[in-house]
């Protein structure tokens, strides 16, 4: 007997801290049913899993946390039912072992378990929301399972790969409120004030896209062409603003259906805007949940931004319902299958619904993010070893998301737009309703298109970062040779197969060839001569220049980075010059320069003399990425060199004041969507670096609006720009603006606005304010998931406090927001300002008694580039610290301005 209990122990402990559930026992099919109490803010709940046994057992182990399991019994096929002598909790491992006394033997049975739980305050698994009706908050329940959180409210096995079909039913719904699922209502039934709903079964699907949503809405509903329903629910008296995104729902749906040759599979699409949500979107089969500035559209209040940021996310959920929950990846190591399809396919069915965005361009922005965290030493691969479900949050980043659809465009341009369509339709034809992992997908693109791709795609989802390739110029030969770009200057390991792209003197003349080895060679001297002949060609009484420019990377596709001699470089800044390049080659070189000058490869000098050669031109693209750099390059400068002058703020000011007064404040008749977003960055960036003028023009027209709502001098697009100049310039002793500013907050209604103002309060210099406003966030004015938008943007001088604020406030930080996906920001957003190596070091102290799994990964990057910044400012001070005010100055061509007391960047 003693042996037996031995051994039994030494069993549960072989269940302790495994990344996976084992596979003797796999379920088919929930009968789950939930009865919330709104009032009480707890719901009780039980479910019926049909289920397989693969091999004998005396244990199931399925997922449950936060749960309390009452009765539980498993019935054979021979409808004998046995109750476990034991249910064991693990919470460290979020899963419960329930023990019976004899083997279950192999074959199909059912498992009930009956259970209570909480409506938890942290925006995951079963929720508490809130709206409110008549001036009076009231509770709704929301669901958000992914990635791993269905187990918080119902015991499960809660892991992508064992998809079931679901039966739910929710009973005790006030009878006023509105209770959707992911399927269609089956059966309703009315008793007294409350009501229990059932929701026809569902197909086939994972536990994390379960949904269930009760409130009090408004909706407005299309049907496409095969005759599926969409319906947007809003908040009550707004259904009006889900018009666009309803349109493009249906748009997409139909778009998808065809692209991938294959029809969405459920009967109904329901998109709801949820007013407490902490990511932007979550793609739930049949059930798209929002966060409301994400699905409302409001004529007043969104600016071009907000309707393009719309439509992305909203293509992106739609998206979803075939990458994702038609075919599932097999475990969260093949996140990027979802997630990084599903960002390359918005972009794809925007650009078919709105041409004139010009889209793609934009896209390389999706490139650039993530290629900067990428070149970080603490990156990782694409497919990325998760071993436990508290740190799967933390790969839902940049590396998923940007660096993953990066990948998709960059194979794309390689195989061929027909090809490469025709094999996502196989993909999806083969694995619909499964589950798929990388090389499954690579297999399909392989036999499909003749290529190798798991040989060419492998090395670069498998291993951390990507290339810089060296390009020198000898002759009629190009050498290339290539190492892993790292932010810190190291030399990291690595080798790609790299889709190399490049132009010579001319788009037309291009030629294309993969670099499989380190260091390669190629002979481009029929490149050359056509380029002579054709420009002789062209125009017999113009010189043909002896050397045409090359570049590398055309469009910007490319996941890579390119660093050219200097004889390769001269060409392509007096082809800039001349305007002969795109504004995608354009932005790559700039995003490249930056870089590389991070890196410590490029000199300061050499990246505001590029800044210089771009001052003139407006297309969005070049000059949005003209912005971002001026930005960041302004806030290591004022780290590394005495400026009492503003020599370097104003050569910023000057690079990017023209633009300014082509563009105009006042929107023009007719004017591209381009153009009204690029007014938007000009003036912020103008605010931001302090502009006298504009902060006294755009102060003025806040006055003139918080006098009349209804003023054409405030249009939506400058309203950021403004409500930055406020801040900027006031203080904790002249705080007249701030508060007219935090009064509009409070009575404004637009989701919009109030988050255009609550990503502005904390840029003031003031640190008592941002004190103040940090401390807001603890008040119940600031939603939870609003807090991003405060954090996102301290101001430079008030990083100090913002640290000092993180620190004195942490325990409390942690029990209000550490359980949810923003508390990742208040990690990010308050430790990488810094730029010290001693601050990094002080960030490393505190945090050494204070990291878990959930956050470490983010930790480690926050304090990464702040050693990234330290390194780059010490380069500064040594070899540039006297040339760069002179260089500021010879490049301003305008006077200097005088800039308000107080204000800089």
């Amino acid at each position: 007997m003693n042996t037996m209990k031995q051994n039994e122990s030494q069993k549960m402990d072989h269940f302790k801290g495994q990344n996976r559930l084992p596979k003797f026992a796999i379920p088919h099919r929930y009968d789950l049913t939930l009865k919330p109490n709104l009032e009480l803010c707890n719901f009780s709940g039980s479910v019926l899993v049909d289920v397989s046994i693969l091999d004998t057992t005396r244990f199931l182990v399925l997922n449950s946390i936060d749960l309390v399991i009452h009765e539980s019994s498993f019935t054979n096929s021979n409808n004998d039912k046995v109750v476990p002598s034991e249910v064991v909790v693990d919470n460290d491992g979020e899963t419960i072992v329930l023990v019976f006394d004899e083997p279950l033997s192999i074959g199909d049975g059912v498992l009930e378990i009956n259970f209570d739980g909480v409506l938890n305050e942290h925006m995951k698994g079963f929720y508490k929301g809130t709206y409110v009706d008549g001036g009076v908050r009231k509770n709704m329940a929301v669901t958000q399972f992914e990635p791993a959180d269905a187990r918080r409210c119902f015991p499960c096995w809660d892991e992508p790969a064992l998809k079931a079909t679901f039966k739910i039913t929710v009973d005790n719904v006030p009878s006023e409120l509105t209770a959707l699922s992911n399927m269609p209502v089956s059966k309703e039934t009315i008793n007294g004030n409350f009501k229990s709903l059932c929701f026809e079964e569902s197909p086939i699907m994972p536990t994390y896209l379960v949904a269930v949503v009760i409130g009090v809405f408004d909706y407005i509903e299309e049907t496409t062409h095969d005759g599926t329903r969409v319906r947007a629910y809003c908040p009550v008296g707004k259904s009006e603003k889900a018009k666009l995104a309803l349109s493009i729902s249906v748009k997409a749906l139909e778009l998808y259906t065809k692209y991938f040759s294959m029809p969405y599979a459920l009967p109904k699409l329901d998109m709801v805007a949820v007013p407490d949500f902490s990511g932007g979107a979550m793609e739930n089969y049949g059930l798209i949940t929002y966060r409301e500035t994400e699905l409302l559209h409001d004529d007043l209040h969104s600016a071009a931004a907000n309707t393009q940021r719309l439509s992305v996310v909203v293509t992106h959920e739609v998206g979803h319902q075939w990458f994702g929950n038609l075919v599932t990846m097999e475990w969260w190591t093949h996140l990027w299958l979802n997630e990084g399809f599903a960002t390359w396919v918005s972009y794809l069915a925007t650009d078919i619904l709105f041409p004139e965005w010009r889209i793609w361009t934009q896209f390389l922005e999706v490139t650039a993010g993530g290629l900067r965290i990428d070149s970080l030493e603490q990156s990782h691969p694409v497919e990325v070893e998760v071993h436990n479900a508290s740190s799967v949050l933390e790969v839902f980043d940049a590396i998923s998301y940007k660096k993953g659809s990066s990948l998709v465009r960059m194979l794309k341009e390689y195989l061929g737009d027909e090809i490469f369509q025709k094999s996502l339709s196989s993909y999806m034809k083969k694995y619909a309703c499964k589950n798929a992992r990388t090389e499954d997908l690579w297999s399909v693109l392989s036999d499909e298109s003749g290529v190798e791709v798991n040989k060419l795609m492998d090395i670069w989802t498998k291993q951390t970062g990507y290339p810089v390739i060296y390009v020198k110029s000898e002759d009629y030969t190009l050498e290339f040779e290539q190492t892993r770009f790292m932010s810190l200057g190291l030399q990291g390991e690595g080798q790609w197969i790299v889709p190399i792209t490049l132009s010579v003197g001319s788009y037309s003349n291009r030629k294309t060839f993969l670099l499989e080895t380190k260091i390669g060679k190629l002979d481009i001297s029929e490149l050359y001569g056509s380029y002579t002949s054709s420009h002789q060609n062209s125009d017999k009484n113009e010189e043909v220049p002896e050397k045409p420019w090359v570049k590398v990377n055309v469009g910007h596709t490319g996941f890579y980075r390119v660093k050219y001699d200097s004889a390769l470089t001269a060409r392509l800044r007096k082809a800039i010059e001349e305007k002969w390049l795109s504004p995608e080659d354009k932005f790559g070189i700039l995003d490249d320069t930056y870089a590389l000058c991070e890196a410590g490869e490029e000199s300061i000098s050499s990246l505001l003399s590029l800044m210089d050669l771009f001052r003139e031109d407006l297309d969005y693209l070049v000059l949005s990425r003209l912005i971002n750099a001026c930005l960041n390059a302004a806030k290591i400068l004022k780290d590394a060199i005495y400026d009492p002058w503003n020599h370097l703020n104003q050569f910023f000011i000057d690079v990017i004041i023209s633009s300014a007064e082509k563009l105009g404040l006042e929107p023009v008749s007719g004017e591209s969507h381009l153009n009204i977003m690029l007014r938007e960055e000009v003036f912020t960036a103008l605010a931001t670096f302090g502009h006298r003028k504009t902060h006294e023009e755009l102060k003025k027209r806040f006055q003139i609006y918080i006098k009349d709502k209804n003023t054409s001098l405030f249009p939506v697009d400058i309203r950021k720009a403004a409500y930055i100049s406020v801040m900027r310039t006031s203080s904790a002793v002249d705080r007249s603006e701030v508060d007219s500013l935090l009064k509009l907050y409070r009575e404004v209604d637009a989701v919009q606005e109030k988050t255009r103002i609550l990503s502005c309060i904390a840029s003031s210099p003031d640190p008592d304010i941002v004190i103040e406003v940090l401390n807001l966030m603890f008040s119940d004015e600031i939603r939870e998931q609003d807090t991003v938008y405060v954090t996102a943007r301290i101001s430079m001088e008030a990083r100090e406090t913002a640290w000092i604020w993180l620190k004195e406030n942490w325990d409390a930080i942690i029990k209000r927001w550490g359980q949810g996906m923003v508390f990742h920001h208040f990690i990010r957003d308050i430790v990488t300002p810094f730029s010290t190596d001693e601050m990094a070091e002080e960030v490393e102290e505190f945090f050494r008694s204070r990291v878990t799994p959930a956050f470490v990964r983010n930790l480690k990057q926050s304090i990464e580039q702040i050693r990234i910044k330290a390194k780059w400012i010490e380069k500064v001070k040594k070899e540039e610290s006297v040339i760069i005010p002179k260089l500021a100055r010879g490049l301003t061509r305008s006077p200097i301005t005088t800039v308000p007391k107080g204000v800089t960047i």
